[in-house]
């Protein structure tokens, strides 16, 4: 499968863990690895909120076709 977000490269750029991230999102950790690791997706809804989190642009954080 062909990776469809960034989500961990730009975890790695802004500093922020997966955990980190699934405590401010209110997820489970292991959502938080499948969607850096590609193995699901998260919904266009939660890339928005990632993105509010994160301060970074929803489009950053999907990887360009």
């Amino acid at each position: 499968m062909k990776n469809m977000n960034r989500i961990k490269s730009v975890l790695a750029d802004t500093g922020h863990t997966g955990k980190w991230l699934a405590d401010q999102l209110e997820k489970a950790p292991v959502t938080i690895s499948k969607w850096c690791t590609n193995t699901s997706q998260p919904s266009l809804e939660t890339i928005h909120r990632i993105a509010e989190i994160l301060n970074v642009q929803p489009g950053d954080l999907l990887t360009k076709i």
